[in-house]
């Protein structure tokens, strides 16, 4: 490996891709905000594209807001550290989209709602409402700043320019389009940027596959340094990947993501009836199950590639997050204009997901923060200002946030780490309204604020302990056989892996070590057990018929029950003292 391969920086033919990618994203906000200037209803256009949105736009958006930058670049970087258990991530898809259809989304239609945490307000109170917003929107400034800092960490590798310089760039181009055109500037530029991004994978999986010599080279190499795993069975919580965390530990995270996660919801509820809405769900299962296989078979690729020296021993990159920019620089000189494509692909997956963001929280803190401390609300134009304001502030304080992720762990245990502390919460909040008529809102808050301490503390503590070196993770073997002997200078310091060798001789906390792939489950048990009894305690809620349509679907028919039940017996102590008699059979 030359080092002027490593150091090559953009052609013209690069930037043209790379501007255009920019240029496109920002035109569709223009055209968007001039197509719907005249619509009457500003903040039901802005929010849900007036609700007469098409299920392609609507599934590509969805698979775009899923597949982050940190997937298309912490993917691959987890298959050629850890191997392949992780892959296996793609089974839960399925179930979490049946999931979807049949429990959480007849429920918001029904209600025909703009932000999901309205649900809140109807079946609990104003409080609980506001939580669960506070809640998301810190999900969300956790999350943001993680998805900006990817593509600004592959663009530094790429080109030599540093992350913090190119990082406002893209922020601006991501507020301006959905500042001025709203949800259907984000969804169609989302469009957009979901072909992009698959254009880029596919083009890096296939040229690294024929480098490599074809697939079976590519799966034999993995089998050599047994990377190849799909099936550990390990029952033990503290390990970081077996089949039970990544199959089942995740699941409730992605169906927390999914359904009751703003950011979602309001794309669903962009379409006009239930039936397309569920169709748009099949295709987004359909399209993440896609793009997440080819991240992690191209993730198999690099190693092939790097099989015999490893460009993280020799130092020739700083993190394993830069292997994919790394390795495509390693096969551009033959292809013009591939770095250009690779970066805009992970741009595109990176607007994607902040766009999504700035929108679903713009609406959040107008409908359940500054919208119900109005005496008089503005108008719709009034409205739409307002939200349009909030997304240029919380973009620049997005911003901000960058410079601390840097000191984060691997992207994807970060973000998964990070994204457990509200998922759980929040979804234990919503499964206690729509599946315990019993739990009031005095149990809802307890149970949500006690979740979501419980859990921040666990991920910090976690997080604290991996970068000061206390916890380390057993990775898949590497070897620098075949280095240059320049790069076999840095190989001295290295030592092989170690698990869970704390230098004090003392094992970090047990909660510490437990797979962060546990924490929504944590979270949501939490919220629901203690959301039960202090709901026993404070006296529990009593079911009334008029409500039914705030109870999910799968427990409408033991409702009617329990209304029978209880219409029963007021009748019979009406008539014990007197008031009304039984009614005739």
């Amino acid at each position: 490996m030359s080092d002027d391969v490593v150091k090559r920086s953009f052609d013209l033919i690069d930037c043209v891709v790379f501007a255009g990618m920019l240029g496109v994203s920002a035109l569709v906000g223009v055209y968007q905000a001039y197509k719907s200037r005249k619509n009457p209803d500003a903040v039901r256009e802005y929010l849900v594209g007036g609700q007469n949105m098409s299920i392609f736009p609507i599934s590509m958006s969805l698979i775009a807001s899923y597949i982050s930058g940190i997937a298309i670049l912490g993917i691959p970087a987890e298959m050629y550290v850890y191997g392949t258990q992780l892959w296996s991530v793609v089974i839960p898809d399925c179930f979490v989209s049946l999931t979807m259809a049949v429990v959480f989304l007849p429920v918001f239609y029904k209600l025909q709602i703009t932000s999901s945490y309205e649900y809140l307000n109807l079946r609990f109170n104003h409080v609980v409402r506001l939580m669960g917003s506070i809640i998301f929107l810190i999900k969300m400034l956790l999350y943001i700043p993680l998805v900006i800092y990817v593509p600004a960490l592959a663009f530094n590798q790429v080109t030599g320019i540093h992350l913090h310089l190119i990082t406002p760039i893209v922020c601006v181009v991501c507020i301006f389009y959905t500042t001025l055109g709203g949800l259907k500037a984000v969804v169609w530029t989302d469009t957009i940027q979901t072909i992009v991004m698959f254009g880029g994978v596919i083009v890096v999986m296939v040229l690294g596959t024929l480098r490599v010599g074809g697939v079976q080279e590519v799966w034999r190499r993995s089998q050599v340094t047994d990377r190849i795993e799909f099936f550990n069975m390990n029952p033990d919580p503290t390990i970081r990947h077996t089949f039970w965390t990544v199959v089942v530990g995740n699941y409730l995270n992605w169906l927390a993501t999914c359904s009751v996660n703003q950011a979602m919801v309001q794309r669903c509820l962009a379409m006009p009836n239930l039936r397309k809405a569920n169709i748009t769900i099949a295709v987004m299962a359909v399209g993440i199950v896609t793009i997440i296989s080819m991240c992690c078979y191209t993730g198999l690729v690099i190693f092939a590639a790097f099989h015999k020296c490893d460009p993280i021993t020799t130092k020739q990159i700083n993190k394993a997050d830069q292997l994919l920019p790394f390795f495509v620089m390693e096969i551009a000189e033959s292809v013009p204009g591939l770095p250009g494509l690779f970066i805009s692909g992970v741009f595109s997956a990176a607007l994607s997901t902040m766009s999504t963001g700035l929108n679903s929280m713009s609406g959040v803190i107008y409908e359940d923060m500054i919208k119900p401390l109005l005496k008089r609300p503005p108008g719709d134009i009034g409205a739409s200002r307002i939200m349009k304001v909030t997304v240029v502030l919380i973009g620049a304080l997005c911003v901000g946030l960058v410079f601390l992720v840097e000191k984060l762990s691997s992207l994807i245990q970060a973000g998964k780490s990070l994204s457990g502390i509200t998922a759980g919460p929040l979804l234990g909040i919503f499964t206690l309204g729509m599946f315990f008529p019993y739990a009031n809102s005095a149990g809802a808050s307890v149970g949500g604020l006690v979740s979501l301490g419980f859990v921040a503390w666990i991920s910090l503590g976690t997080q604290a302990a991996i970068s000061t070196g206390r916890i380390h993770f057993l990775t898949k073997p590497v070897s620098v056989e075949e280095c240059p002997d320049r790069f076999k200078a840095f190989t001295s310091t290295q030592n092989s892996t170690i698990i869970l060798d704390d230098a004090a001789g003392e094992a970090p906390f047990f909660l510490y070590r437990m797979s962060y792939l546990w924490y929504t489950w944590v979270g949501f048990l939490v919220a629901i057990l203690v959301g039960l009894f202090v709901s026993w305690i404070t006296g529990p809620n009593k079911y009334r018929v008029e409500d039914k349509k705030l109870y999910t679907p799968v427990i409408h028919k033991l409702l009617s029950r329990t209304s029978a039940a209880t219409n029963n017996t007021e009748l019979v102590k009406v008539d014990r003292i007197g008031k009304i008699s039984f009614p005739k059979s």
